[in-house]
């Protein structure tokens, strides 16, 4: 009978805890970038693929550029990423750059800065490093002209970070549970 009834506890809080809502992240404009800070050593290699949306526009002429780092302050930078004449950004289609900047360690932010009359819609960013593994940012919004726009992940307070949080706390009851069965 106790197990029966810690079971149902058990039962009760983890679907409680289950019923979490899914948040989902929205670029942001970022009031200013202090390229100053950029180190200007190349030791280290990134791969970064850039997905554009098919609701993009057909191509773009537009100035692409892209700063990303990680919450020690290593930040890289590429100041131009397009190139019309190879078709770089057009609608529903990925483009891959190798990049050479200081090394990171976990990316935590990136941004992306637009400048021309087009406009341009990334769906995802990806950035991969040989000591900052993967790290994906989903746009899926049109760059505003002229404006740093784009993620800061690098606090502890950002909602990924709450979230993840609550795993612990999920696996927790998961095991007080379990030992509680056996």
């Amino acid at each position: 009978m106790v197990k029966a009834l810690s079971l149902v506890f058990c039962f009760s809080l983890l679907y409680g805890f289950s019923e979490s809502k899914q948040v989902t992240l929205l670029p942001e404009a970022l009031g200013s970038l202090n390229l100053s800070y950029i180190q200007k050593v190349g030791s280290c290699s990134y791969t970064i693929t850039i997905t554009t949306s098919c609701s993009s526009s057909k191509y773009t002429r537009d100035q692409i550029s892209i700063s990303f780092g990680d919450s020690y302050g290593n930040q890289i930078y590429a100041p131009r990423l397009d190139d019309p004449y190879t078709r770089t950004f057009e609608q529903c289609s990925t483009d891959t750059f190798q990049i050479y900047g200081p090394c990171a360690y976990q990316i935590c932010f990136a941004y992306l800065y637009r400048s021309g009359p087009d406009g341009w819609k990334p769906s995802s960013v990806k950035i991969s490093g040989y000591y900052s593994g993967d790290a994906m940012f989903n746009y899926n919004t049109f760059i505003p002209d002229d404006v740093w726009y784009g993620f800061d992940l690098c606090h502890n307070d950002s909602p990924s970070h709450k979230l993840a949080s609550w795993g612990w706390f999920v696996s927790l009851i998961v095991g007080f549970c379990l030992s509680a069965l056996l």
